[in-house]
C-alpha cells in the first residue's frame, strides 16, 4: 500500500477509497497530532460535493470523540478557512474538498495552526498513528467536544478579502466562472462590495456538477463568457477557491506563469517585492525566468506542489509564488493559494497601472513545452537517476539548447509514470527529443 497523504491531503473516490471510517479516524488522529489533545478548536469547511456531508460528519465526530470541539465552517473555499484559523487560533484547520476533480472524488487536507499545509513529516505522523487510534480512550461526560456553529466565517473572509485588495471596480464588469464550487456565491459577493458588475455562471451546485465541464478546467467556457458579455476580465475557479484561470479583456487566457511576471513587475515597482525574488516551481515556463532576469528578480525553482512554494517563500523570504496553474501565493496575505484574491489583484494592477489586460498579459513570451509520459512499473519510476544512458541523454539534449531550454524529469505521485517535459524555442525540435527520451526511459527501466 502507497502513502496515504498525497500531495495535497488524501483525496479518493468518496465512499470507496476515501470513506467515512477513514474520515472518523483522520479526525481521531488529527485531533491528537494537530490538536495535542489539549482544549481548543478545529474548524472545518467543504465544498459542495455530494460527499462533503458524510465526511464531514464522521470527521467531526472523530474529533469530538478526542474532547476537541469543532467549529463549523459549512461550504468555503480553501483559502477562507486557512485565514479563518489564523483568525480564530484554532488548534488547526480541515477542508473537505478534492479541487479540481470531477463530483464523485473528495479529499481532506489539513493547516496547522499558522494555517500552513502540514509537512511531510507532519503528514508521516498522523498516518502512522491510523491504524492504533480506535483503541485510544476518550473523554466523557461534559468533556466530550461539541460542535458550534461558525458559518459567519464566510461574512468574515469576504470583509477581509475587501479590506486587503480595496480595488474600486466600479464601472468594471467581471465575468465569473465558479464552477459549481465553494466560491458559487463568495465571488459574486465580493465583486458586488467593490462596486463591479458580476455576470457569474456555474452558481448552481447540485453535489455532483462540480468541475463538470466548468471551472478552471475548461478555460475555453470563461473566454467565451469575456468575449460575448464585453467583459474586462474573466476569472474561472477550481472547486475549493484556492486557484484561478484568468482571462484579459480580449479572451486570452493568463496562466499563473504570466500572473506572476504581472504581480512581479507591479511589486516590485511598488517595492513591496521581497528580496527581488519570485517562487515558481521546476514546470514554470523558462519565459517567464527570461522576464523576470529581465526586470532584476530571481525565479526559484520549487518542486511542484503549492506547499513545495510556500516552504521556499518562508525560507528565502520571498513575497509572492505559484504554479503554472494558477496556484499563486501573495504571502503578505495569506499563506495559501487564493483564486479570488489573485484576480482581485490583477483587476487592481491592470486599473492602477491604467493598462489593460492584454497588454500585460504579453510582458513575458511563453516558450514551447511538451510533455510525454513514460509508462514504468511504480517500483522503478524513481530510479531513472541511476541509469547512465539516461543521464547521458539528458546532458547531451541540454547541451544542443545552450541556455534556450531545459528538460525537466519527473516521477508521478500518483501513476507509473515518468513525466519527461522538455522546453526550448523550437517546437518540433522539443518534441522529437521528448519522444526519444520517453522510449528511453521506458526501455532502460522496464528491462531492469
Amino acid at each position: 500500500m502507497g502513502r496515504l497523504f498525497g500531495t495535497d491531503g488524501v483525496r479518493g473516490v468518496a465512499n470507496d477509497e476515501l470513506t467515512a471510517t477513514m474520515a472518523f479516524k483522520l479526525g481521531r488522529t488529527a485531533a491528537k497530532v494537530l490538536g495535542k489533545m489539549k482544549p481548543g478548536l478545529i474548524l472545518v469547511g467543504r465544498d459542495t460535493r455530494i460527499s462533503g456531508q458524510m465526511l464531514e460528519s464522521a470527521l467531526k465526530a472523530g474529533i469530538c470523540s478526542m474532547g476537541i470541539d469543532v467549529g463549523e465552517l459549512g461550504i468555503l473555499p480553501t483559502p477562507a478557512v486557512a485565514y479563518l484559523t489564523r483568525h480564530y487560533k484554532a488548534l488547526c484547520g480541515i477542508v473537505i474538498s478534492a479541487s479540481h476533480n470531477p463530483g464523485e472524488y473528495n479529499g481532506i487536507k489539513f493547516f496547522n495552526g499558522e494555517g500552513n499545509k502540514l509537512s511531510d513529516e507532519v503528514e508521516d505522523e498522523i498516518e502512522a498513528h491510523m491504524d492504533e487510534c480506535l483503541d485510544w480512550e476518550g473523554p466523557t461526560g461534559k468533556n466530550i467536544g461539541i460542535c458550534k456553529d461558525f458559518s459567519d466565517g464566510s461574512n468574515i473572509y469576504e470583509n477581509f478579502l475587501v479590506d486587503t485588495i480595496p480595488v474600486d471596480l466600479k464601472g468594471l464588469k467581471i465575468a465569473l466562472d465558479c464552477g459549481h464550487g465553494a466560491l458559487y456565491n463568495i465571488a459574486p459577493n465580493v465583486i458586488k462590495k467593490l462596486g463591479g458588475e458580476v455576470i457569474a455562471i456555474n452558481t448552481k451546485p447540485d453535489g455532483m456538477n462540480i468541475n463538470d465541464n466548468c471551472g478552471s478546467t475548461n478555460p475555453q467556457m470563461i473566454s467565451e463568457l469575456v468575449r460575448s458579455s464585453n467583459a474586462d476580465i474573466g476569472m474561472s475557479f477550481d472547486g475549493d477557491g484556492d486557484r484561478i484561470i484568468a482571462v484579459d479583456e480580449v479572451g486570452n487566457v493568463i496562466d499563473g506563469d504570466h500572473i506572476l511576471a504581472i504581480s512581479a513587475l507591479w511589486l516590485k515597482n511598488n517595492a513591496k517585492l521581497s528580496n527581488d525574488i519570485v517562487v515558481g516551481t521546476v514546470m514554470s515556463n523558462l519565459g517567464l525566468k527570461k522576464y523576470l532576469e529581465s526586470i532584476g528578480v530571481e525565479l526559484i525553482m520549487a518542486p511542484v506542489g503549492d506547499r513545495y512554494v510556500l516552504e521556499d517563500m518562508q525560507r528565502l523570504g520571498a513575497s509572492i509564488g505559484g504554479e503554472q496553474s494558477g496556484h499563486i501565493i501573495f504571502l503578505d496575505y495569506n499563506t495559501t493559494g487564493d483564486g479570488l484574491a489573485t484576480g482581485l489583484h490583477l483587476t487592481e494592477i491592470s486599473v492602477k497601472m491604467g493598462r489593460a489586460l492584454s497588454e500585460l498579459n504579453q510582458l513575458m513570451v511563453n516558450y514551447p513545452q511538451v510533455l510525454v509520459n513514460a509508462k514504468v512499473a511504480n517500483s522503478m519510476k524513481y530510479y531513472y537517476e541511476e541509469e547512465a544512458v539516461i543521464k547521458d541523454a539528458i546532458l547531451k539534449i541540454e547541451e544542443t539548447f545552450d541556455g534556450e531550454g531545459r528538460v525537466v524529469i519527473r516521477p508521478s505521485g500518483t501513476e507509473p509514470l515518468v513525466r519527461v517535459m522538455i522546453e526550448g524555442k523550437d517546437q518540433s525540435n522539443i518534441t522529437e527529443h521528448a519522444t526519444a527520451l520517453a522510449n528511453l526511459i521506458e526501455e532502460r527501466m522496464n528491462e531492469n
